[in-house]
């Protein structure tokens, strides 16, 4: 049995499934999988998992149930970097205080991450600009897009941050979920194309590889056959960034 990775979407999937009162039954909950990657166990990909640092930070905002998703695709930026992400259930009126605390900290510079704000239009932006001393922190919210809208629209305590808005150039790959729309990204697509436009590169495509790999076996898993050929572009350049990663410690 790999071990779980210690990080914030795993601490909350597991105090989330110890307040609840009655089994969750998440679309594809009943393939045995491995408890680290959320994968077949046949076709777990642990060993290919990056974990790396970046100056950037994300704060995910889950929807009550996303952290019990096996497709839940937030869990894979926490895997990539496990020091610098945040995760926390979404709540309208009783915000977690430690959420509060980590957007008034003075050491971050906020971003809510979000295609559009026609309320307010002067709060989008399409790029990061850091006062000095600040590093930016990405606020994603984690659901389906109407819970994502409702997330954003009934959140007064994010309305004082600036939205960036991601036009990414590729659409989505992400096919565990129907979205409204082909330029809809999953949310781990999104924190890649954040991490990109905040100039971390290299955490930027170890995350989008890393999301490439899950989606791929994720996907082969529904419909019972092996991972393909086409993996093994994915696994090098995993490998690479792992082994790059140990140069550098």
């Amino acid at each position: 049995m790999k071990p779980i990775p210690d990080h914030a979407v795993n601490r909350l999937r597991i105090w989330r499934k110890s307040v609840s009162t009655r089994p969750f039954l998440a679309r594809g909950g009943s393939v045995p999988r491995c408890d680290a990657c959320q994968l077949r166990h046949d076709w777990c990909a642990c060993d290919w998992r990056p974990a790396l640092k970046a100056e950037a930070g994300f704060c995910l905002m889950m929807y009550d149930s996303e952290p019990m998703k096996p497709s839940n695709t937030g869990r894979l930026i926490a895997d990539v970097l496990p020091d610098s992400t945040w995760a926390f259930l979404w709540s309208r009126t009783e915000p977690h205080p430690e959420l509060l605390a980590l957007l008034a900290d003075p050491a971050w510079q906020p971003y809510v991450v979000f295609p559009a704000c026609e309320k307010a239009p002067d709060r989008l932006t399409g790029e990061v600009v850091l006062a000095p001393g600040k590093k930016p922190l990405f606020i994603l919210l984690d659901g389906t897009w109407p819970e994502a809208r409702k997330m954003f629209n009934k959140s007064p305590y994010l309305d004082s941050f600036p939205v960036l808005a991601i036009k990414p150039d590729a659409l989505s790959t992400y096919g565990m979920r129907v979205a409204h729309s082909d330029e809809h990204l999953c949310t781990a697509e999104v924190a890649a194309c954040v991490l990109e436009v905040a100039g971390e590169l290299r955490a930027g495509q170890a995350l989008q590889l890393w999301f490439n790999l899950f989606s791929s076996r994720y996907m082969a898993g529904r419909v019972s056959r092996a991972p393909g050929e086409d993996e093994a572009p994915l696994l090098e350049g995993l490998e690479a960034i792992k082994g790059q990663s140990r140069a550098l410690d």
